[in-house]
């Protein structure tokens, strides 16, 4: 699970051309965390897992390895935001 967790936020900063820092601030945990979030030292549990999830607009499912595709998580966004503001 581990390993999953770092390589899914790996992909996601990419993708998103975020640094840690900007995640760490986003996410309002701190560096030296997301540090060893990425490097595999540690696994984010609980709200921290929530808030990165949150700071890289994806879901805790995602990056937990429980939902292959991202690309859901973004269809399944786009249909709340429009059933929510119909």
């Amino acid at each position: 699970m581990a390993r999953e967790i770092t390589n899914r936020m790996s992909q996601l900063l990419a993708k998103r051309n975020m640094t840690q820092k900007e995640l760490a601030l986003s996410a309002k945990i701190t560096e030296s965390a997301i540090s060893h979030y990425i490097k595999g030292d540690r696994i984010p549990r609980g709200v921290n897992l929530i808030k990165i999830a949150k700071a890289l607009g994806t879901t805790t499912d995602y990056l937990l390895g429980n939902n292959e595709d991202d690309q859901e998580n973004d269809f399944e966004i786009v249909k709340t935001l429009i059933a929510r503001n119909a």
